[in-house]
């Protein structure tokens, strides 16, 4: 019975240990940013989409939730913070609803079955990736008001970026998913 404990103590931490080496990966991919009106472009898409193939969805979303958690407490984990403030102000402004897509993307991300077919893989990344711009786009327009140009604001700035970042990712697919076999 004592093996079996100490096992699961084992496991615990080394979950956990991941958990934090993903929300440092996040927060150090937040601070790598190109500056846009009214949202800034990082390389956090690309570091969802990794840890959804990487750690696979239960350890993907509880990775991004950890990081939206250190965030809402006042850590400056997000982009633009602490200049911009901190904890929920920062949060509700108007990179909330792209925060929030985070989850689901690294959820599809993890969730998805890469079979080494670099097309297939290329749109299941698209899709996933589209849930960021779809809440960041409802959460920018109900912030901001639907009579702005919500999405050339919001997401036509950042779509070759984010294609490029889609296509790294899917080059390196099946070698990044090779880490979910060491967790």
């Amino acid at each position: 019975m004592e093996v079996v404990r100490s096992f699961k103590n084992t496991k615990f931490i080394k979950y956990l240990f991941i958990l934090l080496i993903g929300s440092v990966l996040l927060a150090i991919s937040s601070k790598i940013k190109i500056p846009f009106y009214p949202v800034p472009m990082t390389m956090q898409t690309f570091v969802v989409l990794f840890i959804g193939i990487a750690f696979g969805w239960k350890l993907g979303v509880a990775t991004v939730s950890l990081y939206l958690f250190e965030g809402l407490m006042g850590l400056p984990v997000f982009s633009g913070t602490p200049e911009k403030g901190l904890g929920v102000v920062y949060f509700t402004g108007p990179t909330m609803g792209y925060l929030i897509g985070f989850i689901v993307t690294v959820y599809l991300a993890g969730k998805f079955n890469y079979d080494g077919s670099l097309v297939r893989t290329f749109f299941k990344l698209i899709f996933a990736t589209s849930f960021i711009y779809i809440f960041g786009l409802i959460w920018l327009g109900s912030l901001i008001g639907w009579e702005k140009p919500i999405f050339q604001l919001g997401a036509q700035p950042f779509l070759f970026a984010e294609l490029f970042k889609i296509l790294l990712i899917t080059l390196t697919a099946n070698q990044i998913k090779k880490f979910k076999k060491i967790i």
